[in-house]
């Protein structure tokens, strides 16, 4: 009985999904919010060394603001420079005939047949 895979063609994995992050930031805000508002209101029945989930609440409320803001700017600087870089590349690409040297000195499994990477 043979437990390995025979190694054939993978199949092609499939497309990363998108999701809106307007709404998966909001919805993880809401739900410390939620939190917040049910620990201030069972406050005085939590024992002292638990507390600190109040500030936990808080710290998560004012992070999904803070995501709110930051996440869009980001995808937008992100689709900026990747612009930058298809507008960069097409020139490049016409320009460079051979890989160029990264300058690296490590050696990798591919150039040394025969020699494991495993201890």
């Amino acid at each position: 009985m043979k437990l390995t895979r025979e190694r054939g063609a993978r199949p092609s994995p499939p497309p990363p999904l998108e999701a809106n992050d307007q709404v998966v930031i909001w919805v993880g805000t809401a739900g410390w919010a939620v939190a917040l508002v049910v620990l201030l209101i069972i406050r005085d029945s939590l024992p002292a060394d638990q507390r600190w989930w109040i500030w936990t609440c808080v710290c998560g409320v004012a992070f999904g603001i803070f995501a709110s803001w930051y996440v869009p700017r980001l995808k937008r600087g992100r689709a900026r420079a990747a612009a930058r870089r298809a507008a960069a590349g097409e020139s490049a690409d016409r320009d460079q005939s051979a890989p160029r040297d990264n300058g690296s000195n490590t050696v990798s499994s591919t150039d040394t047949p025969g020699r494991s990477t495993r201890s």
